[in-house]
């Protein structure tokens, strides 16, 4: 029997380390959100918090903290970023990790990017207070200008960069959240037409074809709460799009219990729904992993720590002897031939306020990222 190819992995990249001019409006003159990260306190005993980057508080916007970062990735098997992306009817915001950092360090062609474009409201969540819960800074409804303005910012920036992302030849691009998009223009008619022309932009720019990735769609449950009739939307919803793929972004639990719930028993559970969004969706699913989830950072330290809207959430940790362990049972997956993607996604590769990251710290230095080269090795070219 012919051994199965390894598939590519995708690390989230959520690029907020670096001073933007609208986080100064909003922060103050060099606020970054290591700001956030050095500022968290322990909520609970035992609560491993500030968390403290190996590295120190650096600049991604620097060539050379990027060229570490990207160093550190490719050695321990993570074979590109998926760079969170957004752009507002002024521009785009966070952009200067890629174009300053990631474009301009010297290793930039040792490995491949993209760019999932964050389609929904910028936040006041750093940190974010009981009393107003979620308050919008910056508007993300989609328009067609928007739309036509963000899009054609990537093919003018991102998209001819010899290292960005295809698959099977073809331009990869990612929307974080079609549903709402589809909402916000009034339906699937009308949103294909805009996804068609942005397909003939990039056609037009001599780049070839567009491999279009949707996250969110509507319908995030699995296991106990499976839903024929749910997927069968999903599935008519990403025909008439036209959409080529589909990509997990954070698990889902149904565990209940606060502060703290069991990293192992949310791991379990989100594994085994791979087969379901595989088989139960037409589209190909490239699985998302985990490394954990704190959002407390991102929580007023002087409001009380009980459970309520975001940031307000139950906190999952793992090890990396625990992460290691269901990585494997992730690889299983990707090694059987119900795993229908491309990609293996993890969340992420730097979410510090929210307890998510494979960057080393000063607890358990590389140990996260051996995992990942434990479990997967190397991909061969």
């Amino acid at each position: 029997m012919k051994k199965k190819k390894r598939p590519s992995i995708l690390a989230y990249y959520f690029p907020n380390w670096h001073v933007d001019p609208r986080n100064e409006k909003w922060h103050g003159t060099g606020w970054t959100e290591w700001n956030v990260t050095r500022c968290a306190v322990p909520r609970f005993d035992g609560h491993d918090q500030p968390k403290k980057p190996l590295w120190g508080y650096e600049d991604e916007a620097d060539p050379a903290v990027m060229a570490k970062k990207t160093d550190a990735a490719f050695a321990h098997g993570i074979d590109g970023f998926m760079f969170d992306w957004y752009f507002y009817d002024d521009g785009p915001y966070r952009n200067r990790c890629i174009e300053e950092g990631f474009f301009k360090a010297p290793n930039a062609g040792k490995m491949k990017f993209a760019v999932m474009w964050c389609n929904h409201n910028a936040i006041q969540a750093h940190p974010g207070c009981r009393a107003f819960p979620r308050p919008v800074l910056c508007g993300g409804e989609t328009t067609f200008e928007l739309f036509h303005k963000a899009t054609q910012y990537c093919i003018d920036h991102y998209f001819g960069h010899p290292s960005y992302l295809k698959v099977d030849g073809k331009i990869y691009f990612s929307i974080y959240k079609i549903d709402k998009m589809v909402k916000e223009l009034g339906g699937t008619a009308v949103t294909r037409e805009l996804l068609d022309d942005f397909r003939a932009r990039v056609a037009a720019a001599g780049l070839g074809e567009l491999h279009l990735n949707a996250v969110y769609v509507g319908y995030r449950w699995a296991n106990s709460r499976f839903d024929a009739a749910e997927s069968a939307a999903v599935n008519t919803l990403t025909k008439e799009l036209g959409l080529d793929s589909r990509s997990g972004h954070t698990w889902f639990w149904t565990q209940e219990g606060f502060p703290c719930i069991d990293y192992a028993g949310v791991a379990k559970e989100n594994v085994e729904c791979y087969t379901h969004f595989s088989k139960d969706f037409d589209l190909p699913y490239n699985p998302v992993y985990q490394v954990g989830w704190d959002s407390s950072p991102r929580a007023v330290a002087s409001d009380v720590w009980e459970f309520g809207e975001y940031p307000f959430l139950p906190v999952f940790e793992s090890d990396p002897a625990s992460f290691e362990k269901y990585l494997q049972e992730a690889k299983k997956f990707c090694d059987s031939d119900d795993f229908t993607g491309d990609f293996l996604m993890l969340h992420s590769w730097n979410e510090w306020t929210e307890g998510t990251y494979l960057e080393p710290d000063e607890r358990y230095k590389f140990a996260y990222l051996e995992a990942i080269r434990n479990t997967f090795g190397l991909k061969e070219e």
